[in-house]
């Protein structure tokens, strides 16, 4: 079947099965290397994108079930030129070890931001609880999403 996905603002013609997961479908058919897989149950948060607005593991939706509902990626945040603020202050706080978590945490984040753009650090903690890291950088991921979120309110 042919489906037409709106990602990172563009729209996309993808031939695909009806149960192939998006995820799948954004790296291998559009090139997008931002999600990761990880657990491949939706578990560890590696695979999310925003998806209708919504934090979304997207190993464990089925390219059926997107519908019209956009898509953006960690690529569809900013560029190497222009990096979104919670891309920068990532940068800057070097909240990454191995990185194979920041997707997942950049994207948690910009949801949370999105809904609450000036959370606590208790309300940023949440919004990360389902984000799998094992580097050990949550003081420095609470960090930076601290910092990207004063950033945008000036």
């Amino acid at each position: 079947m042919t489906y037409r996905v709106s990602v990172n603002g563009l729209s996309h013609e993808v031939a695909a099965a009806p149960e192939t997961p998006l995820l799948y479908v954004l790296r291998n058919d559009l090139g997008l290397n931002g999600p990761k897989f990880g657990c491949g149950l939706g578990q560890c948060g590696a695979c999310a994108a925003i998806v209708g607005g919504k934090l979304a593991r997207t190993c464990s939706i089925a390219l059926r079930d997107v519908g019209n509902d956009p898509i953006v990626t960690l690529e569809g945040l900013g560029t190497m030129q222009k990096p979104h603020p919670l891309q920068r202050a990532f940068i800057d706080a070097q909240a990454a070890q191995c990185g194979y978590c920041s997707n997942g945490m950049i994207m948690a984040a910009k949801a949370l931001l999105d809904r609450n753009p000036k959370p606590s650090d208790e309300e940023i903690k949440d919004a990360l609880a389902d984000q799998l890291c094992r580097c050990g950088t949550h003081n420095r991921i609470v960090s930076a999403i601290r910092k990207a979120a004063m950033e945008a309110a000036r």
